[in-house]
Order: C-alpha cells, then structure tokens, then sequence
C-alpha cells in the first residue's frame, strides 16, 4: 500500500471558468448565477461525452467547442444514463418515456438526422425479464458488438452482437447478485474480451468473448457510483476502484496495487495518465446514493489529480457540489451544481520540469520526463542539469552518474574539464569507460582514460580494459591506447595489445627499440602472414641482421624459397608456400659479407631461377674476395667458383654488367672468357698484343680467323712493328693468309717493310709461292680469253652467212617427234625444222624455235641480270672489297679487255693500274663505273700513245687505249668510298 502523506503536491494544472460565447452584439454575457433558471440548466460536452442531471430532464444537450448549447427531446419522462462511444459518433443513452420502472435504451447515429434531430437506430427494453428494476450504469464497447447495463438489484445484462440493430443482436443476463451494480468497463487484449463489473461489495470479471463467459472474483470490496474507471495502456488498461479506504487496481484475473487515499469518493476518472478522484472528508455509505438524492449535503469536495507512476498530487482544489468530470479537447472540465464549468488545462511538460528543478527535485523530473515520453535530448538535458547540482553540492559520484547518463548528447569535454582535478580523477576513470563501452571515445578520450590508470597504479583495470574478448567488445581506438601504453612504460600491455589486435609494426617497434629483445621480434615475424612477414623484414631486417645475423638469414632463406608462417600446432604443410624477391632483400646484408654469400649461394642453389640481381651481387662478393685474398691456395679456390659463375650462363643478358666487374677487379680471365663469349675476337687480340703474349696472338688467330679474316692481318700488323725477332710468328701468320689468300702480295710487303728485322728470306718462300699462282691464273685467264674470241670469230662468221649467203634446209626429219617431214612444216635459220602440227603444241612463241629456247632463255636472263647490276655500285664495291686479287671481279664486272697491276706511288702508296678498252664507248662505261665506284681516283687516268709499252694483264696495251689508277690498299680493306686524291 502507497504512503499517501508522503506524496508531494504540486500545482501542474491551471484552473478557470469556461466562459459563455459572445452575444450576438458581441459583448461577453454576465457570468451565469447560482441559483435560478439558468443554473439549473444541463451542461453537457459535446461529442463524446454527455452529462444527465439525477435524471431531472427528458433532453440531451450538446456543448460544442464554440460552447453554442444545444439539444432535443431523447424522451418523454427523463433521460437517466449516457454513453458516447469514442471512437464512433454513436450515443447509448437509457431512459424513461412513461411513469414506473421501464428503462428504455436508445441508439443514436449523431452522424445522420431526422428531423433536425439524430437519427435514432435502436429502441429496446433495458430490463430483459418481467421484474422491475432501476439502471444503475451502462457501458458499450467501442467495437459496437457488446453493451452491458447494470442495475440496481445487483444483475447485469449483456447486449451482444450489432448494438446498432435489432436483428443482430441477443441479450441476455451475464450476472445476478445481491448487491447493487456501480461500475461496468470493457477491456480489450487481444482477441479476448473483458468485462470488470463492481457492486458496493465486490468486484468480478468476465469474458463475454467466449461462450460461457467465465467469472472471476477479484475482491470483496466494492464501490459507489462513479467511482469506478479504466486505466490507459500506461497502467497496462487495469480497472480502478475507489473505495473509502483506498484506491485499488485489478487485473483481469487477479488484484494489483491499491493507494491509499484518504476521504469518501464520490467520482473516479482517469486521464491522460492521471488518476482524477473527487471525495469529501464526511464519510457517508455509498448505499446511500441509491436511496435519496437529496440527502447528499453541499459539504465542499476536494479534487485530487494523482499520478500513480511518479507517486506525486499534480493538483489539488476544492470544489463545491461536483456534478462529474469530464474530459474534452485536452484538458479536464469539472461541472458543478451550480451550473458552472471549470476548466483544468495541463501545464506543457517544459513548465512542470522547471517547477521541479526550482525545488531540486531531479529525480522525480526526470521520472515524469520518462513517462511523459520526453525525446533523449530533454532527458539528457535533465541529467546535465542534476547531476551540475549535485556538482555544485559536492557529491561528485552522483554527478558523474548523471553525467554518465547524457553519453551521446552532451559534449564529453563539458563533464572532463569538471573531472580534471587528480582528487577526482576517479570519477573521470568511470566516465571514460561508459564512454568507451558506448562506443563514442576517440583517440584523446582514449589517451585520458589510459592516463587516468596509468596515474591510479590500477594495473587490474588497466587490463580489464585492454583484455577483451573478441574484436567486436573493443570500444577504443588500439592504436592510440598502444601509443599511450608505450610512453608509459606499460610495454607488456602495449605488446599484448598489439599482438591481439594484429598491429605489427607497433609490436616490431616496442620490441626492437624499447625492450631489445630481438630474438622474440624475429620469432614474431615468422608467424605473420607472408605479405605481413615481406613488409616487416624489409623494414626491421637490417637491425636484425646487426644483432642476430644467424637467425635473420635463416628466415630471410625461408623467407624467398618456400615460406610458411611458423604457427604451433600447426599440422603438416600441404598448400605450397609462397617466396619473395631474395633481390630486394640484399640491402639488408650491407655489413655482413659472411651471411650475404651464404645467402645468395644459397638462392642460387635452391632457386636457380632467382633474379639476376643474385648472381650480379655474388659474382660481384666472389671477385671481391679474389681480389683481397693473400692465401694463393684460397684464392684458387675463389677464382674456380667466379670462374665457375661466370660459366653458368646467368650473364648472357648482362654481359656489359659482369664485364665490368671483371674489369674494375682485374679478374682478367673473366674479361677473356666474356670478350670469347660476347664475340669480340678484336678485344681478345687487343688484350694479348697489349700484354706481348706473341703465341697467343697466333692462337687467337687460328681459333677465330674462320669468324674474322682480319685478324691474320692485324697480327701481321702488329709484328711488322715489333723490332724483336718475331719470324717465327711472322712465317705462321703468313702461312696462313697465303692459303685464304687474305692480303695482296704487294700488301704484305708494304706491311713487313716497317719492321727493320724482317728481311726478305722473311717472305721469299710466299712471294715466290704467290707468283707461282699468279702465273698459273694468268695462263687460265689467257687460254680463257683465246676460246673466247676464237667463238666470237665464229659467230661473226655465221651471222655473215646469213646475211650474204641463202639457209639451205635439208633436214628430213622433225626434231621434236623424230619423224619424216611432211608439208606444211616450219624451219628455223638454227637448223632444227618441225611438223606444222608438233610447232604449234610445243612452240611457246611463233618466233622462237622450241629446241633452242631454254638455252635461249638462259642467256638472255643474263643479258637482263647484267643490265640490272649495271646500276648496282654498291654490290660491285663490296664484291670488290672482298675479292683477294682485284682483276677478278674487274674481269667479272666489266666485259672488255681489262687489266690492272699493283705499283707503288713516290709518297709508297700501293696503287692499281687499270687498263681500260679501247674502244671509246666501253672505255667512257669502264671508266664512269670505277669512278663511281670509288675503283679510280678523279682524273688519274692516261691514253696510252707508245705502242711499245708492256701489255700486263689479260689486255694488249695498244695505241689509244687508257690506263687509271686507283687505291688498291683501299680495295683490299673494303674502304671502297674513301678516295686518296690524286697521285
């Protein structure tokens, strides 16, 4: 039972008089008097609500907004009860159109009209039975399928069906007793339907949903009339009670709570979550009420407005003579007897917040703020200002509670700059962790709040904070709270934050440079992932190798072959792993030479497809070892493995990379084996003539001259100029180009005359050799030249034949069927002769003989091929160039008499002489095509007038013919387009 003296009063409503509209000339009308025609007047509310006075009238009024009373005639005796439905424009009302005990119950449609007046739907009897007896309330359900009407005689009848119609719906009696019926409410929940009934003894439920309509006996305490009402949903719809003693509230099945309020009730209403009771301290028997309307006294009667969730008065007034209270528009009107209205209008919440915060009376504002469903802004709002007072009175728990309350809506700096103080720094601590567990800390709340138990010593919160479960109970920023940890000197907790949250860095970095335990950063790296695992060694891999460079290369190996994170437990591998560049790892081995070349000797091992970078670096580690090495068996050692690179093949692409290295560390049989490889026979010559190695000069020579000729020449060059005794090596170099036949005669001589120690026994064996072929090749060329002219002489011959003499044709027979001739046949000036028949299938041309045509054609495409290559300088120069002896592609080129001989100029220049034809338009082609050639030089040519000079060649030097002269060093090099000047 509720202490009712100790529930606070307040004024949360504003009293006044209704006041009458204005008059027609506009002026407001007196207040109306207490007494007289006019005060006994019935007032009633407009839809919904209507009020009859003890029965005193046969009408119903209607009281709209504009307060425009008006009414009609709804029976012919009095009108007893009313019920406006609320949610339909419907009005039950029971009353009495002849004298006795005949209540009638009257349906009426205020929506449709007849006459002017509503259309009423339904008449019927309200007594079921013959016995007479008088209504005592009424009650309709707002789904128009249940009314129930009490009566005085303690039975309750129930109106099922259409309440509307006649045709659907059955009455019938629900309950019988002893005691009269004060009170009737409907209750719906759900599906299920309840009817609360109240007698001045007891109280009962049934269920008028089903068929049988169980009941329930709630209580032995009943009520009087109008004192009994139905609660909103904020009071879970529970049926209300008021007796003398108390107030108590039902269940459908069973009792709650009961307040006890003092003084005798005369009328219970509920509104808006208010408990609205009317009693008078005289304390009458409510049996009384059905006995004698008159013998109510007009004692003065006291309104109280209860609000049971908050347990406060939110208003208290006297009254005198309290017809009933009603409630319309959002406010409470109380009618009095005197015919006055008094309207009570709710303060906004705003003002009854204020009126509780003057009296500091937080908690019941923030009470009625919850259950006047004030939005979390208000709420907020309210907690900022209790927990400012309690602030301000010193009690810095409570108010860091209520601050705690406004997370999300007041600024948090405006409640830390309250708990900055170290005294307080406790109740700071408690903020920030709400603040955290909601999720709404940033970095610096984060910062402070691990400041506060770093300050506190509290390393069992300090944990609790950090140590959470899963991902998804972190409610800070890690990254912050690790940063703090660290400055702090809480590394252990940074570390184990780290390494659960997976921030890898930060744990490499606490590690490393705070607690220098390198042993436990390498072992961690081995368990990342292999992305996480490349990073890290890259960034953290030198200072690693500095302290543990055993360790760190054996990971660094993993690391590039076939890497798997090292995690315990784990089964056996079945995936394959994954392996990383092993070049860009090198870095890291900057002052470890030991543990770099275990390393690339190992990936070039194991992974013979690293990158080139890994052998570009060993080979590199190899050549400098060799070179700073004293002990010569090591350094054999060393030599045979660069030897040994070298020779693997891996170079190929960068050839020019590994030739320098060999060259900066004068690995000189790298150079050798390179410039071999790479094909620069002239490099290796170079090499050996720089050195004076003589034999393997000639051995060079002999293994590449097949590739490049030119170096015979060049050897013979470089011991012409060599004063020393070089015969031997002289007799082989010319050995050899006597047999390929390399270089002129002349040449070699002009070469060997710089050297003042070759003498001629030198070369006499080869220039002997030379003349020898040289008179064998002018013996050829000669018998050559007679066959040729003796043909050219018969051919002449022929061809005069054939112009002075006629072509006898005595063949007999067909030379493409062998047959004898027969007319028509076709003779050709060559001889052959053919059946007219076998030309015509064979002939390719009516003008060629069939027989002579291939051989025809072969001359004359090189008749053609011959006019093309008349333009071709370039073909001819290099078929010069490469020509050993320079008559031969003259004799070749040039169809003519033709010969040349190699002569020294005064300035020993080898020089060519060319005798050209003498007849003057072979001579002009002969000598246009040498000198575009580069063959002569410019205006180096004479007529040779004396007809006893010498013949030299293959042509007769005879009286009017030319000779040119033209660089024959330059043909035999190649230099075709170089021109000496003139001689």
């Amino acid at each position: 039972m509720a202490a009712y003296l100790q529930w606070r009063r307040f004024v949360f409503f504003d009293k006044e008089l209704v006041k009458e509209p204005l008059g027609n000339d506009g002026a407001a009308p007196a207040a109306a008097p207490a007494s007289g025609p006019a005060a006994s007047k019935f007032l009633c509310l407009p839809p919904g609500i209507t009020v009859c006075d003890s029965g005193r009238g046969s009408q119903i009024w209607f009281l709209p907004r504009s307060l425009q009373l008006t009414g009609f005639q709804a029976y012919k005796l009095r009108v007893t009860h009313l019920y406006q439905l609320k949610q339909h424009n419907i009005l039950a009302s029971v009353g009495e159109d002849e004298e006795g005990i005949n209540p009638l119950v009257k349906i009426w449609n205020l929506e449709k009209r007849d006459g002017g007046n509503p259309l009423c739907t339904r008449i019927f009897p309200a007594i079921p039975g013959t016995e007479p007896t008088v209504v005592s309330c009424l009650t309709v359900h707002e789904n128009l399928n249940f009314m129930a009407i009490g009566f005085t005689d303690g039975s309750v009848t129930l109106n099922k069906g259409d309440i509307t119609r006649d045709r659907h719906s059955k009455t019938q009696i629900l309950h019988k007793g002893n005691y009269p019926v004060t009170g009737l409410a409907f209750r719906q929940a759900g599906k299920t339907t309840h009817l609360f009934v109240v007698t001045t003894e007891n109280v009962q439920s049934y269920i008028v949903s089903g068929k049988d309509y169980p009941r329930v006996e709630l209580d032995t305490h009943g009520c009087g009339l109008h004192c009994s009402a139905l609660s909103d949903p904020s009071q879970d719809l529970q049926f209300i009670v008021a007796g003398d003693e108390c107030v108590y509230l039902y269940q459908p099945d069973e009792r709650g709570p009961c307040f006890a309020f003092e003084g005798h009730k005369l009328i219970a209403h509920w509104f808006r979550g208010y408990l609205v009771i009317v009693s008078r301290d005289r304390k009458i028997s409510p049996k009384s009420e059905f006995t004698s309307q008159d013998s109510q006294s007009s004692d003065k009667q006291i309104l109280n407005i209860y609000d049971l969730c908050n347990k406060f008065i939110a208003y208290s007034a006297v009254f005198e003579d309290v017809v009933d209270v009603l409630a319309e528009w959002g406010s409470l009107y109380v009618l009095t007897r005197d015919g006055r209205v008094h309207a009570l209008q709710e303060k906004d919440t705003q003002t009854k917040l204020e009126m509780l915060f003057k009296k500091n009376l937080f908690e019941m504002a923030i009470n009625l703020a919850k259950s006047q469903h004030l939005d979390s802004d208000g709420l907020a709002q309210i907690f900022m200002q209790y927990g400012d007072h309690l602030y301000s009175k010193g009690n810095h728990d409570g108010a860091v509670q209520q601050y705690i309350r406004t997370i999300g809506k007041l600024e948090p700096s405006y409640v830390i700059r309250k708990f900055l103080d170290a005294q307080r720094i406790h109740n700071l601590t408690a903020y920030l962790q709400t603040l955290h567990r909601q999720s709404l800390a940033n970095a610096d709340h984060t910062t402070l709040l691990l400041n506060c138990y770093t300050k506190l010593k509290d390393s069992s919160k300090l944990e609790e904070f950090i140590k959470t479960k899963s991902e998804s109970e972190v409610h800070f920023d890690v990254e912050t709270a690790i940063k703090v940890l660290r400055q702090a000197g809480y590394y252990s907790h940074a570390l184990y934050l780290a390494e659960n949250h997976a921030h890898h860095e930060w744990y490499l970095k606490i590690q490393l440079e705070d607690i220098k335990n390198y042993q436990e950063a390498l072992r961690y790296i081995g368990k990342l992932p292999f992305e996480q695992a490349e990073s890290n060694m890259k960034r953290y891999g030198k200072i690693l190798m500095h302290h543990i460079p055993e360790q760190t290369t054996q990971l660094l190996k993993g690391l590039c072959t076939d890497y798997q994170p090292s995690l315990e437990g784990r089964g056996d591998r079945e995936a394959p792993g994954c392996r990383a560049n092993s070049e860009e790892f090198i870095p890291i081995f900057a002052n470890n030479p030991r543990e770099l070349k275990a390393f690339l000797e190992h990936m070039s091992e194991v992974q013979p497809d690293s990158p080139q970078g890994i052998y570009d670096t060993l080979l590199e580690l190899r050549l400098q070892n060799w070179a700073h090495e004293k002990d010569p068996q090591v350094k054999e050692k060393l030599h045979a493995e660069a030897i040994s690179l070298l020779k693997s093949g891996r170079f190929c692409d960068v050839f020019d990379k590994a030739l320098v290295l060999c060259q900066m560390h004068d690995f000189q049989d790298g150079v050798l084996y390179l410039y071999e490889q790479g094909k620069l026979f002239q490099q290796i010559m170079h090499y050996h003539m720089q050195h004076e190695q003589y034999r393997q000069v000639v051995a060079v020579c002999e293994r590449h001259g097949e590739q490049e000729p030119s170096l015979w020449e060049q050897a013979l060059s470089y011991f012409a100029r060599k004063e020393e005794d070089c015969k031997e090596y002289v007799a082989a170099v010319l050995k050899h180009i006597e047999n390929k036949n390399l270089m002129p005669p002349l040449l070699v001589v002009q070469t060997l005359a710089h050297n003042s120690t070759a003498t001629l026994s030198v070369i006499r064996d080869y220039l002997v050799q030379k003349l020898q072929k040289q008179s064998q090749q002018i013996a050829q060329d000669e018998l050559r030249v007679r066959r040729y002219r003796e043909e050219t002489t018969r051919i002449r011959q022929e061809i005069q034949e054939l112009k002075a003499s006629p072509k006898i044709f005595q063949k007999t027979k067909c030379s493409i069927c062998n047959s004898a001739l027969e007319l028509p046949s076709v003779h050709f000036l060559c001889g052959h002769s053919f059946h007219q028949h076998c030309f015509e299938s064979y002939s390719e041309s009516d003008a060629d003989c069939p027989t002579c045509l291939p051989e025809n054609r072969k001359v004359m495409d090189m008749i053609r091929a011959q006019e093309q290559k008349r333009d071709l300088h370039d073909q001819f120069q290099h078929q010069v160039g490469v020509s050993a002896w320079v008559t031969a592609p003259l004799t070749e080129q040039i169809t003519g008499a033709l010969a040349a001989s190699l002569l020294l100029t005064e300035d020993r220049r080898p020089t060519v002489l060319i005798l050209l034809s003498s007849s003057p338009a072979a001579q002009v082609l002969q000598r246009q095509l040498l000198c575009d050639c580069g063959l002569l030089w410019p205006r180096c040519f004479q007529q040779i007038d004396s007809p006893d000079r010498p013949s030299h060649g293959q042509a007769d030097c005879k009286p009017g013919g030319w000779v040119a002269a033209g660089p024959a060093h330059a043909l035999q090099e190649g230099h075709l387009s170089s021109l000496w000047g003139e001689v």
